[in-house]
């Protein structure tokens, strides 16, 4: 295959649905440990706190990340895997059913016959009648339809295909609102010792 083929294939891998599943399902795993260890981002008192009461697991707990999972090299390589392979997965579906949106329906063919699925039928009315009988019926039905002098075709269900692109591109939108939250966004942290004030009068 080359060097140049078998990028073409690791791209096709992981720019599919499968993989971006996948990829999400170890996204959601690796999420587990920032809910089970406390963070240095959000409590370093609770940290320290865990080191000191496990000195024999919690500096190998640490060496690995599970005290700073979302800044994790782990972390961050299935978040960027992920976020690629959304992108190289939704935006050529969306930019297909663009065009597709916008085309007309296809032209009927010239022999019905050949179709899986046909009728035939003798009607009384002429066929311009019969025509725009046929494209009333379907557009009153949800049918986007293409009315010429010889044929009627129509087409729909565009609009499940339309719901699960909006739900992928929601990912990525999501995901590039984590990572701009993470890159510009700051948390501080003050430790605010308790005192006594005594009033002297």
């Amino acid at each position: 295959m080359g060097i140049v083929g078998w990028l073409r294939w690791g791209w096709r891998q992981l720019t599919s649905m499968r993989v971006a599943l996948i990829l999400l399902f170890l996204l959601a795993l690796a999420s587990i440990p920032g809910s089970l260890f406390p963070q240095r981002g959000i409590n370093p008192t609770k940290v320290q706190q865990y080191l000191a009461l496990h000195p024999g697991s919690g500096p190998i707990l640490d060496r690995l990340g599970f005290f700073d999972v979302y800044a994790s090299p782990w972390f961050a390589a299935v978040y960027l895997l992920l976020f690629v392979s959304l992108i190289g997965c939704v935006l050529p579906r969306l930019r297909a059913h663009w065009k597709a949106l916008r085309a007309l329906p296809p032209a009927a063919p010239s022999r019905l016959e050949k179709l899986p699925a046909h009728q035939s039928a003798l009607v009384t009315s002429t066929p311009t009648q019969v025509l725009e009988q046929a494209a009333e019926e379907l557009g009153k039905r949800g049918f986007r339809v293409r009315r010429e002098d010889d044929f009627v075709s129509a087409e729909k269900g565009y609009l499940h295909e339309t719901g699960n692109l909006i739900f992928h591109a929601a990912l990525v939108v999501i995901l590039i609102g984590v990572a701009t939250g993470s890159l510009y966004g700051y948390r501080g942290n003050v430790l605010v010792a308790r005192t006594k004030v005594f009033l002297i009068r």
